[in-house]
């Protein structure tokens, strides 16, 4: 396995609990949109076996043509003890990165695509419509449905509609607004419907898809193989 030590060279406070760290990309190191990578805090492999809590399975919220890659995520003022440390880092300070996959690369198939997701889960979300905006082949269109109950909506200069490229956006803050867009998106018999967010908010997805007669093929989950027979 190898393990790539870089630096924080910019830290961005998107919202008032959400940051963004933007890390020197070594040499190497290729991702593609929808990738998530294993970050991990100085001192996770020090001992004779990895601190399993300097370690966390974090998506990359940027592409490899931005010249950055960039960690998204959300810091609460009562946080584990990786956020803890991570809140007081600096620019130059040492992180690493391994084990980096896609599981939810966009899929150029002449479809819609409807891009789901809760709060920060936007993060996976950011690369794939970048990447779509940058060259629409394959793709009919895109939507993206985020909720997010803090109103303090992420990346809105990525995701703003624009109807000339076929992509719209919608932001809404409560439950009831979010699972009722969703059905309406059902009525969409081909399309493919990404979900990302905690594991509840999969399975309530999941189960409103399924009622309007979405196919489990149809539903793309930020989970590797194995994991997807627990959710579909």
């Amino acid at each position: 396995m190898q393990i790539y030590w870089t630096k924080i060279t910019e830290i961005i406070q998107e919202t008032s609990e959400v940051t963004t760290y933007l890390l020197e990309c070594p040499q190497d190191f290729t991702w593609e949109e929808g990738s998530h990578t294993h970050f991990a805090l100085q001192g996770f492999n020090s001992g004779d076996t990895p601190n399993r809590s300097l370690v966390r399975h974090m998506s990359i919220s940027t592409l490899p043509h931005e010249n950055t890659i960039g960690i998204t995520t959300r810091i609460r003022e009562q946080c584990s003890e990786f956020k803890t440390i991570l809140k007081d880092l600096k620019v130059g300070s040492d992180v690493a990165l391994f084990k980096t996959h896609s599981n939810v690369p966009l899929k150029r198939q002449g479809k819609n695509v409807y891009l789901l997701s809760s709060g920060v889960g936007l993060a996976t979300f950011r690369p794939l419509v970048l990447d779509y905006l940058n060259r629409a082949d394959d793709v009919n269109q895109i939507h993206s449905l985020n909720i997010d109950s803090s109103k303090e909506f992420l990346f809105t200069d990525v995701f703003a509609s624009d109807p000339d490229q076929k992509f719209t956006s919608k932001f809404v803050d409560n439950r009831t607004d979010y699972y009722e867009e969703v059905k309406n998106l059902g009525a969409d018999k081909d399309g493919l419907y990404y979900v990302v967010g905690g594991d509840e908010f999969l399975m309530q997805n999941i189960a409103v898809l399924q009622e309007q007669g979405i196919q489990a093929d149809q539903i793309m989950l930020d989970k590797h193989d194995h994991q997807l027979a627990e959710f579909l």
